[in-house]
């Protein structure tokens, strides 16, 4: 066979294998147009999977027409508001004026809005509500769906951070106005007078330490909020800073009157933790015992094991505190009594800041009290086997 002759055989094989493959392609884009138009979901398919994908959505989420009439609640609606039944007025379940308003706003200009609402019962939640217009297949047809984003957590914090800022402002500004009050009266009618002078003078030290204490709490506990987790890459012995603790502050334990028993049993009390925080609560403990519960004339500190558990507790035999003010001891700037507290240059924030170092070593604090009887502050932490044990 000649050279021409294969390279013409050659030709034709290509020019065949060429229009084989042509041919296929063609029939696979047939085949796979027919498979996805057979798949395709029709319109009323479409709408009916609504209600489906509508219920998986994490917020509450209503379809209502132009007259406030509920068309569609999701299940998230139902959970968070009650049974929305399809038919019933908006209005007489939600009985905010801001919803009205929002809605006959969305209808007049066209277009998607959006207000806040509160509903105080069971309990208070502050609600985001988003209006947006759906299509509809007339002209005339309006509806309109809402969403509704829980905004509680951010309005509690919001009020909590306004009232902190009024309750710091309040007691800066008690004594910055005693010291304003007797600079003036030394720069004018006791400029002259000796011994109005020195009274004067201890008196401003007093409230510039108060405010220098104030200062100093305010700081210790921003830096805790600052950062609500830490590593607790120490272990720290419990009875050794309590030791510490005590003995350094035997000369304010003397000023007050007040003895201090020592009740710690068989240890070790070694927990995890951040030794200088812990030092703090202690010291913040301590000192509430002796100060608050000084005519008892004794505070018994004591150290217990209990299974996989590490008890620390401080012990007054003072007047005790009413039950209805204990659940509030550790908020920021509550006092049982404003008057007592101060006496006893007490910033309101000793109590808080033990709670928040607390919560950063995963340990709780219990308060029992008694009116004429005295109180008791302890508190529990996980034993480090106990809590190797519980993280595994």
């Amino acid at each position: 066979m000649s050279a021409q002759t294969i390279a013409s055989l050659l030709l034709f094989l290509a020019g065949l294998f060429a229009g084989l493959a042509a041919a296929y392609g063609l029939w696979r884009n047939r085949t796979a147009r027919k498979i996805l138009s057979a798949d395709a979901p029709s319109a009323d398919e479409g709408r009916a999977a609504l209600p489906q994908i509508a219920n998986i959505l994490p917020v509450p989420a209503l379809v209502v027409d132009a007259k406030g009439l509920i068309l569609y609640a999701n299940a998230a609606a139902s959970a968070a508001f009650g049974n929305l039944l399809p038919g019933s007025l908006l209005y007489l379940k939600f009985r905010a004026p801001e919803m009205r308003l929002a809605i006959e706003t969305a209808l007049a200009k066209h277009e998607n809005t959006a207000f806040e609402m509160a509903e105080r019962v069971p309990v208070e939640h502050w609600f985001r509500v988003d209006v947006c217009h759906l299509p509809t297949d007339t002209p005339d047809e309006k509806n309109l769906a809402l969403f509704f984003r829980d905004q509680s957590e951010s309005h509690k914090l919001d009020r909590m951070r306004s009232d902190f800022v009024a309750n710091a402002s309040h007691e800066l500004r008690t004594p910055l106005a005693s010291m304003t009050g007797f600079i003036e009266t030394l720069k004018g009618p006791a400029r002259d007078d000796a011994a109005a002078r020195d009274r004067f003078l201890d008196i401003m030290q007093q409230q510039a330490g108060r405010m220098a204490r104030l200062i100093d709490d305010l700081l210790s506990l921003s830096r805790l909020e600052m950062r609500p987790v830490v590593a607790l890459d120490q272990n720290v012995d419990l009875q050794s800073i309590t030791d510490h603790v005590l003995d350094a502050m035997r000369p304010l334990c003397v000023e007050l009157g007040v003895a201090i028993e020592r009740n710690f049993g068989a240890g070790p009390f070694v927990v995890p933790g951040v030794r200088d925080e812990l030092i703090q609560v202690i010291e913040n403990l301590v000192e509430n015992a002796c100060k608050y519960g000084q005519h008892g004339k004794k505070v018994v500190v004591s150290l217990s094991r209990n299974g996989g558990e590490i008890r620390m507790s401080f012990r007054d035999f003072g007047p005790g505190i009413a039950a209805d003010h204990i659940p509030r001891l550790t908020e920021r700037f509550y006092r049982v009594d404003a008057g007592s507290s101060r006496a006893q240059k007490g910033t309101g924030l000793g109590l808080a800041i033990v709670k928040h170092i607390l919560t950063r070593h995963h340990a709780r604090l219990s308060i029992q009290s008694e009116l004429g009887a005295g109180s008791e502050f302890a508190v529990n932490f996980l034993a480090p086997d106990a809590a190797q044990h519980s993280s595994q």
